[in-house]
């Protein structure tokens, strides 16, 4: 990504690939309920239509959290969290710790690729991390949709998340742990060229306007500009992914099946259930996410380069 210190700041792929995975860890341990709240609102309404004139049980986001909290205790707002930071660690790591190599790959070497490079590396590392890290987003989407009410003699779906890799590739088989695989490539391609590519060029065109320097703010101005693009573009491939991916074995066909019975049974809106959870999510996920992948950098490098000078004066 852009770097208004390069003289300062020179991190190698490595680095990029700590940092990334890192900040990921970080910014889901800061918006998970977000995260929580949104997966709980997608599901709402796939196993049968609500009666008419009957309230949905979860409604925006503060509705969907308190509930979760009375109903469930505020341990269930994390339900699955180390299964979300076993993703970020493989996911991030890969789709925004390779980013810069694949946009310098594809660009050959030229220091201003264009847009359609952008994307191109954007979808390229959306799709590796997809392809690597599925299993862990299987399992932690089937622990935040899972409702804990013991008081009604409800089962949990697994005891734990060893148990959840487990038991899906014991019941289900290896298929079962990357479910919806090709769909949520499609999802992370869209997510990543938003992404990444809009918080590239923003961050870019605040550099080169001189309107703020390399730092935390310029980090925030971008990264927020680059969620909300990211929940606009993303959140119909983002709903159908989440109801696939939580759905028994035979459910749906497919997902193009899933998105048609959404389509038929809850209307178009049903596409961009969980909007404000998802934008919240999304903003301050990237917030915290890019302001910590570039401090972290920048720390990595300091210390190197700081172990390097002792070393050399021994």
């Amino acid at each position: 990504m852009a770097a208004g210190r390069t003289s300062d700041l020179a991190p190698t792929v490595a680095v990029k690939i700590f940092s990334a995975g890192s900040a990921g860890c970080v910014a889901d341990l800061v918006t998970f309920p977000l995260d929580t709240a949104k997966v709980r609102l997608q599901v709402q309404g796939e196993s049968k239509a609500l009666p008419k004139g009957q309230k949905a049980k979860f409604r925006g986001v503060f509705g969907t959290i308190i509930p979760i909290v009375r109903n469930e205790g505020p341990r269930n707002l994390y339900n699955g969290l180390l299964a979300g930071l076993h993703r970020q660690m493989c996911f991030s790591s890969v789709r925004i710790g390779l980013y810069d190599t694949m946009k310098q790959l594809y660009a050959h070497g030229s220091e201003n690729p264009g847009l359609g490079t952008r994307l191109l590396a954007g979808s390229t590392t959306g799709a590796m991390a997809v392809a690597f890290a599925q299993p862990t987003d299987v399992v932690k989407v089937r622990f935040q949709a899972q409702i804990r009410q013991p008081e009604n003699g409800f089962v949990k779906r697994y005891s734990g998340t060893i148990d959840a890799y487990r038991t899906i590739a014991r019941d289900e088989g290896l298929r079962g742990l990357w479910k919806g695989c090709l769909l949520n490539i499609t999802r992370n391609a869209i997510v990543n060229c938003s992404e990444l590519v809009t918080y590239d060029i923003i961050k870019e065109q605040i550099l080169m306007s001189k309107l703020m320097t390399d730092n935390v703010p310029c980090h925030f101005t971008a990264a927020f500009a680059a969620g909300f693009c990211t929940t606009i573009v993303a959140s119909p491939v983002d709903v159908v992914k989440t109801r696939f991916m939580n759905s028994a074995p035979g459910q749906y066909s497919g997902a193009v099946k899933c998105a048609l019975t959404m389509l038929l049974k809850e209307g178009p809106s049903a596409f961009y259930k969980g909007f404000m959870p998802s934008f919240l999510r999304l903003g301050s996920w990237n917030i915290v996410m890019f302001v910590s992948y570039e401090q972290i950098q920048r720390a990595v490098v300091r210390f190197q380069r700081s172990w390097e000078s002792r070393y050399r004066t021994v």
